[in-house]
C-alpha cells in the first residue's frame, strides 16, 4: 500500500488527470445500457436529439440545442440504444471532473488537493448518476467547469487565449442549458476584477467570445429540414424559450424548493420499475457526507477566506453561493432538486480546499477517513444509483433514511 501511496505522489499534475479521467470514465461506464430504456427527462431529450442532430426539425423548444445536438452526436457515434443515448453524456461527466480538478489544482497548488477534489466529485453521485443519463445538465456543466479552470488557469498569464477559451466554453455551455447563463455575470465581472490593469479589453474578449459561441450553436438550425430557424429568427426563437421556460406549470410529485436541496429532503426518483425482468432504480440522490459536510466546508472556507483574505477560499464560496442563489432569484414556478446538480459540484472544491491545511501539517488522515467514509455511502447507496437488480418492489426501504424521500 505505501508502495503505490509513494507511486501516485510521483506522478505529475497531468499524469494525475489522465489517471483520474480513466478511473471516472470506467465508473461511469459499468452497466451504462441499464436501464435498457428511457428514463426520466430522456423521453424528451433523445427523441430531441434525433430530431436536432439529423437536421430534421425543431424539437423540445424550451431549451437551446447544443446538449441535445451532442446526444443525438453519441447516438449517431455509438448507435440509437441504451449506451448510444448516454455515451458522450459519460465523456462530458469525465471533463466536468476534470475541470473541478484544474480548478483546484491552480487555486490550491497542491496535487493531492487536487485529486482530493475529483474523486470527492466522482464519489458526490450527482454526477455520477447525470453522468449516465441523456439529459442537458452535464453538457451544460462539462463547459462550465471548463470555462472557469480556464479563467483561473489564465489569470496572471499574458495573451488572450485563455480568455478567449473560457469565453467559448461559457457561450457552449449556454448553448446547452441556460441555467449557465447567470455565470455570464459571475465570471466576467471576475475578469474585470482579476485583469484590472487591462479590464475593457479582458471584458470584451470573454464577453464576446462567449456571445458568438453561443449565437453559432444556432446556426445548423438554419438547414433544418422543416421550419428552419434563419439568422432574423434567431433572438424571437429566445423570446419563445424564455416564454416556455417561465409559463406555470403543474404540481409535480417530485417538485422542491430550493432549501431543501442543501438538505437532502427531496431527492428524485429517476427510475423505479422492473426492467429487464427486474426491479430496477435510480435515485438522484447526493452522497450526504460530501453534501452535509460540504455546508461545513462552505462556513470554513468563508471564515478563514475573510479572516486571512485568502482569495482562493473566498473565489470557491462565491461560486457555490451565486450557483446556489441565482435558483431563489430565477423565476422559475417550480423547482426540482436537479437544480442543484451545479452547486453541489463546488461542494467538493470547498471540502478539499478545507483539506488542504491538514495535508500540509502531515494530518493526512483526516481528508483519508472523510473520503473513505464518502466511497462507503457511495458504495451503499450504489444499487439505486446504478439502475442494478434489486430484490423486489419494496427493496427501496433499504435506503430510505428520512420520512420525506420517496
Amino acid at each position: 500500500m505505501k508502495s503505490f501511496v509513494a507511486w501516485l505522489e510521483r506522478l505529475s499534475g497531468l499524469q494525475m488527470a489522465l489517471l483520474l479521467a480513466l478511473l471516472a470514465e470506467l465508473l461511469f461506464a459499468v452497466h451504462l445500457g441499464q436501464p435498457n430504456k428511457l428514463m426520466f427527462d430522456e423521453v424528451y431529450y433523445v427523441p430531441a436529439g434525433r430530431d436536432t442532430f439529423g437536421m430534421f426539425a425543431r424539437s423540445n423548444e424550451e431549451h437551446p440545442l447544443l446538449a441535445k445536438w451532442l446526444i443525438g452526436l453519441s447516438i449517431a457515434l455509438f448507435g440509437d440504444n441504451p449506451i448510444g443515448w448516454r455515451a458522450l453524456s459519460s465523456v462530458a461527466g469525465v471533463v466536468t471532473m476534470l475541470g473541478i480538478y484544474a480548478i483546484a489544482l491552480r487555486l490550491l497548488g497542491d496535487l493531492r488537493t487536487a485529486a482530493t477534489a475529483a474523486l470527492l466529485a466522482l464519489l458526490n453521485q450527482m454526477l455520477f448518476i447525470q453522468a449516465r443519463i441523456a439529459m442537458l445538465e452535464v453538457f451544460a456543466g462539462a463547459f462550465l467547469f471548463a470555462s472557469i479552470a480556464l479563467l483561473v488557469w489564465g489569470h496572471g498569464r499574458p495573451g488572450q487565449k485563455w480568455l478567449l477559451g473560457a469565453g467559448i466554453c461559457l457561450g457552449l455551455g449556454i448553448g446547452c442549458k441556460w441555467s449557465a447563463l447567470p455565470f455570464l455575470l459571475l465570471l466576467g465581472l471576475g475578469v474585470l476584477i482579476g485583469w484590472s490593469e487591462r479590464w475593457f479589453r479582458a471584458g470584451a474578449v470573454f464577453g464576446a467570445a462567449a456571445i458568438v459561441a453561443y449565437l453559432a450553436t444556432f446556426l445548423p438550425a438554419a438547414f433544418y429540414g422543416f421550419a428552419p430557424i434563419k439568422l432574423d429568427q434567431i433572438l424571437p426563437f429566445q423570446l419563445r424559450m424564455f416564454d416556455l421556460q417561465t409559463r406555470p406549470l403543474a404540481h409535480h410529485t417530485y417538485q422542491s424548493t430550493p432549501w431543501q436541496w442543501p438538505l437532502l429532503t427531496r431527492p428524485i426518483w429517476y427510475l423505479y420499475e422492473p426492467v429487464a425482468g427486474v426491479q430496477r432504480g435510480v435515485l438522484l440522490l447526493g452522497n450526504p457526507a460530501i453534501m452535509w459536510g460540504g455546508l461545513i466546508a462552505l462556513a470554513a472556507c468563508l471564515w478563514d477566506g475573510l479572516r486571512e483574505r485568502n482569495r482562493a477560499l473566498l473565489i470557491l464560496s462565491a461560486l457555490y453561493i451565486f450557483s446556489f442563489a441565482i435558483w431563489i432569484i430565477i423565476p422559475k414556478k417550480i423547482g426540482f432538486f436537479y437544480y442543484y446538480y451545479f452547486p453541489s459540484l463546488f461542494l467538493p472544491l470547498l471540502i478539499a480546499a478545507t483539506f488542504h491545511h491538514a495535508y500540509r501539517v502531515k494530518e493526512r488522515w483526516l481528508p483519508a477517513t472523510f473520503l473513505a467514509v464518502s466511497f462507503g455511502l457511495f458504495a451503499y447507496f450504489y444499487p439505486i444509483l446504478s439502475a442494478a437488480p434489486l430484490p423486489n418492489d419494496q427493496a427501496f426501504l433499504n435506503w430510505m433514511w428520512l420520512s420525506t424521500w420517496p
